[in-house]
């Protein structure tokens, strides 16, 4: 199957791509995309690939959904586009940024910057039904996405995986923490942030392993 994904990962997934799973996955998403609106728009479903080639992956940071209102998603998870308000998962991301390194609020909530740098931003489930969450879960994408955090756990050396909440530590459990940094806390979320994710220094605790490890700190 032909899928337009950025050139590294492409090849290292054209297996995954064949399987029966995925050829199932394309054609349920194809007829969801006909029949209602779903987000991110088509074109954007494997952006946190596009702008994040598998030899830059420095850090993979692990979401659940897309989200599923208006103009939100664009295919990295945690991230909007440019002008569109802030969630409050972001906005919470934002304040433990600004304690553990103190760097303002940005303008945007855009996060291809990060991308840029080398961040995976994976969502556990890459497409979603408007005002519906969880609305593509059990389909197959979980699977897909299993096995990139496979592959670049398995592949690579020396990355930081930030797992936020019980449903990205269970996603990445089966990652080797005597080769890779693992950060785990709550999630950012409004109703878990309180508990453990502020205070959670992961942004300042990221940049120094990459630091010991040869790599560029991350400009969060």
């Amino acid at each position: 199957m032909d899928v337009k994904i950025e050139q590294s990962w492409k090849t290292r997934l054209q297996n995954e791509f064949e399987k029966e799973y995925f050829i199932n996955l394309t054609n349920f998403v194809k007829k969801e995309y006909n029949s209602h609106t779903i987000y991110p728009p088509g074109r954007l479903i494997f952006n946190a690939f596009d702008k994040c080639p598998f030899e830059n992956v420095k850090i993979v940071i692990l979401g659940q959904d897309p989200y599923h209102g208006p103009g939100q998603a664009h295919g990295l998870c945690f991230s909007v586009k440019d002008g569109v308000a802030f969630p409050p998962s972001l906005i919470n991301i934002f304040k433990e940024i600004h304690n553990d390194l103190g760097i303002s609020l940005p303008d945007s909530g855009n996060l291809e910057r990060w991308a840029e740098q080398g961040v995976l931003l994976l969502n556990a489930t890459l497409t979603v039904r408007a005002g519906q969450a969880g609305s593509h879960q059990n389909k197959g994408w979980e699977l897909f996405t299993d096995e990139v955090v496979r592959l670049v756990a398995n592949e690579k050396n020396h990355v930081v995986f930030i797992l936020w909440g019980s449903y990205a530590q269970k996603k990445g459990e089966t990652i080797d923490r005597t080769k890779h940094l693992v950060l785990e806390s709550p999630h950012p979320s409004p109703l878990s942030a309180s508990h453990g994710f502020f205070g959670n220094k992961h942004f300042s605790k990221a940049n120094a392993y990459l630091g010991e490890h040869g790599m560029e700190p991350m400009e969060w």
